[in-house]
Formats: structure tokens, sequence, C-alpha cells
């Protein structure tokens, strides 16, 4: 079994990052949806298309949910979805995240959550400045 991911983005963000990390890796080593929230649709209708895809993704090793920004309406529908042993959420999703979670894909779900934290955040440079070294 492996862990399910789920994208919760505003509009087409998720698919668009998922579309390319297929597109760059050729196939997903794990089973992955995405989520659009546009601005007019009802919350707890997307809550419940959410819940619905945590079922469908979770084979019994959990769903890893990546969402764009904390505090948004698909940040959170995503807290929402929080269960702990069962479903992980992580703000901020970044394409670099996302290639550190499919390079992971043997990792249980707590692993794999630490992974995309660190991937994701390690991404994320200032170009023309020196990097300075992880501590």
């Amino acid at each position: 079994m492996k862990v399910g991911v789920l994208i919760i983005a505003h509009d087409q963000l998720g698919q668009v990052l998922l579309d390319t990390a297929v597109g760059t890796l050729g196939t997903l080593p794990l089973p992955a949806k995405t989520l659009a929230v546009s601005r007019d649709e009802d919350p707890d209708a997307l809550l419940a298309r959410a819940r619905a895809l945590v079922r469908e993704l979770d084979a019994g090793d959990g769903v890893l949910v990546l969402t764009d920004m904390y505090g948004s309406t698909p940040g959170n529908i995503a807290c929402r979805l929080l269960d702990d042993g069962k479903v992980q959420v992580i703000a901020g999703v970044n394409l670099p995240m996302l290639f550190r979670v499919f390079n992971y894909s043997d990792l249980d779900l707590g692993a794999l959550t630490e992974k995309a934290v660190t991937g994701g955040s390690a991404g994320v440079l200032q170009c023309g400045e020196q990097p300075r070294p992880q501590q």
C-alpha cells in the first residue's frame, strides 16, 4: 500500500503542479488527485468532495493533503480533513515539495510529511545569493 496525495488549491494551480510532475517524472509513484477551489463554490460542498477524494485515495496508509495557502478557503478545507495518523496537511505546496513527495514514495505518512516540508522549504531560495548551509 502507499500514501495517497491530495492537492487542494485555488483554481487550476493543483492540477498544473501535478501535470508538471507527471510531465517531468513520466509517471506518479503514488496515487494523486486534485481539488480545484474557485471563488463562487460552496465551501461545504467542496469539503464533501474533499472527504470523498480522501476516502478514494486512502488504501490504508493514509493521505497527505497539500494546499496552497494557510488561512485561505483551500487551506481551511484541507485543515478540516486532519485526522492524526490518517490524514496530514501541509500548506504552501510548491513544485520542489511535490517532487520530494514523489521521490520518497516508499515512506510512511509521518516520514513523507517531514520530507515534503523540508523539500518545500529547501526549494525556496533567493537567487543571486550564495545559498546558506542548512542547519
